[in-house]
C-alpha cells in the first residue's frame, strides 16, 4: 500500500554556493525540510530499543540508557536530499555503526535498516562502515526532533538522505539484497548523490 508523503518545505534556496561541496543538481538550504513516508511516530524512550539483528553469530539489542552508554561522536557533514535540497556543515551527535558492530561476526554484505512506522532502507554493509555512518540522537547539540527521526535516525551522509532512515530502531543483517521502502518505489539502490543515482534508470 502506497503511504502518504508528509512534506515541510519552508525554507529559502542560498546563492552563496560552494560548488566543490553541492552535488549535481543540488541547491542549497538554511532551514532542515522535512520529508517523511507516513506519520510521525512517538516512543516513550523507556520502549526504545536498538538491536543487530539477521544474519550474526549472535542478535544484540541495547535500551535507551543503554545506548547512550556507547562511545558517541560529534559529526560536523554536509547532507544532500534526493529532492534536490543540500544543507551544508550539519552538526550531529551519535554512535558510529563501527561501534554497534564491533563484537558481531557476519558474512553478511548487505543491512536493511529497520524503523518505527515500518520504513526499511538498504545498504552495502562497506556503505556504513568504516567511520561512514553513525545512529544519531542529537542534533545542533538538542536531543534529535521527532520530524527529523528522533528520538534516533541513521546517518549516511555520503548517500542521499533518504539512506539516513528516520525513527531506526535497527539493522538487520543480510545474505541477500532486499529493496526498501523507496526503493522498492523506484529509487536508486544506492543513492550516490555525485553520480546523481535517483532512480533505477540512473
Amino acid at each position: 500500500m502506497r503511504r502518504p508523503i508528509s512534506r515541510g518545505f519552508r525554507g529559502r534556496r542560498r546563492t552563496d554556493v560552494d560548488p566543490s561541496r553541492l552535488p549535481p543538481g543540488q541547491y542549497l538550504v538554511d532551514d532542515f525540510p522535512v520529508l517523511s513516508a507516513g506519520p510521525t511516530p512517538h516512543i516513550a524512550l523507556s520502549d526504545w530499543t536498538f538491536s543487530i539483528t539477521g544474519a550474526v553469530d549472535a542478535p544484540r539489542t541495547w535500551s535507551w540508557d543503554e545506548f547512550l552508554e556507547l562511545p558517541s561522536e560529534y559529526v560536523r557533514t554536509d547532507i544532500h536530499c534526493v529532492t534536490k535540497w543540500s544543507k551544508l556543515d550539519t552538526v550531529w551527535t551519535g554512535v558510529s555503526v563501527d561501534v554497534v558492530l564491533e563484537e558481531v561476526e557476519t558474512s553478511a554484505e548487505v543491512v536493511s535498516a529497520f524503523c518505527d512506522g515500518g520504513y526499511t532502507t538498504n545498504l552495502p554493509l562497506a556503505d556504513v562502515t568504516d567511520g561512514q555512518a553513525w545512529i544519531v540522537y542529537e542534533y545542533d547539540d538538542e536531543p534529535l526532533a521527532p520530524e527529523h527521526g528522533g528520538p534516533a535516525r541513521l546517518l549516511v551522509p555520503h548517500l542521499y538522505f533518504w539512506k539516513s532512515a528516520k525513527w531506526v530502531r535497527g539493522l538487520e543483517l543480510l545474505d541477500e539484497d532486499e529493496p526498501g521502502f523507496w526503493e522498492g518505489l523506484g529509487y536508486h539502490n544506492r543513492g550516490d548523490p555525485w553520480k546523481e543515482e535517483r532512480y533505477w534508470s540512473d
